[in-house]
């Protein structure tokens, strides 16, 4: 379990220090751990944000979801809430965002406009604290940008492919997600929500889906590369070798 001051715990929910207090003060978000003077949150409390967060973009103000969750907490226990929360919620990487000078990205990337849109892609945010300082909210795919990079590839050109990469999962992501979705529903009935003792086991299958979706993901994926190489490496052998036969027949001639 992960320990966050306020700050820490703004930056990993894409939030503000001013939005966890106004949360906590509204009792949509529970109070920290305290050791002295110090605050300390912890993963349940970053699934709840994204929680918010994810409510408030369908449109719920928070008036709403106080009264939501309220109702759901009086008929529940926290723990067993929380965790479901968290297995829905919670980051499907181990990842901890990065903060670095903006600065240093823009002189990586070499060409202001570059920066904007990156920022569009959410791999970087503006430090909402810091004018001049930039967020990576995932540092793994930086070093992929970089990587592709030393091969050759410009930035623009890094930016571009991730910008054609990442609707084709999300859809794939939709995919599982609505197909784990209708399984649940389907057994359950569509106004279901879990409670009581289907909390603990409910959680424990979200868990579970998740790996699964993330080995076929992978295993899928990994096939899809080998027979995809294979093909362009063929079809680039026999372009070369017809290129080379018209050569010959050239010569000859």
């Amino acid at each position: 379990m992960t320990d966050y001051r306020i700050d820490d715990l703004a930056r990993a929910a894409g939030t503000t220090t001013r939005n966890v207090r106004a949360y906590q003060d509204r009792g949509l978000l529970p109070p920290p751990r305290r050791e002295g003077r110090v605050g300390l949150y912890d993963d349940g409390h970053l699934a709840r944000l994204r929680l918010i967060a994810s409510m408030l973009n369908r449109g719920y103000n928070t008036a709403q979801i106080a009264e939501l969750i309220s109702a759901w907490e009086q008929s529940k226990d926290i723990t067993d809430v929380l965790g479901v929360e968290q297995a829905v919620t919670s980051p499907w990487t181990e990842e901890s965002p990065i903060t670095i000078e903006t600065a240093a990205v823009r002189e990586m990337l070499g060409n202001p406009e570059l920066y904007d849109r990156i920022v569009e892609t959410g791999i970087i945010t503006p430090d909402s604290t810091d004018a001049t300082k930039s967020v990576i909210t995932s540092p793994q795919l930086v070093n992929v940008f970089l990587e592709l990079m030393s091969f050759g590839f410009t930035p623009a050109k890094a930016i571009e492919l991730n910008g054609q990469i990442a609707p084709a999962i999300d859809a794939i992501a939709r995919q599982m997600v609505e197909a784990a979705a209708e399984l649940l529903f389907a057994e359950h009935g569509d106004t279901w929500v879990p409670e009581g003792d289907e909390l603990a086991p409910i959680a424990e299958t979200l868990q579970r889906m998740r790996a699964a979706a993330m080995t076929s993901l992978q295993v899928n994926f990994a096939h899809a590369m080998e027979k995809n190489v294979e093909a362009v490496l063929g079809e680039h052998i026999h372009r070369v070798m017809t290129l080379g036969t018209a050569v010959a027949d050239d010569g000859a001639a």
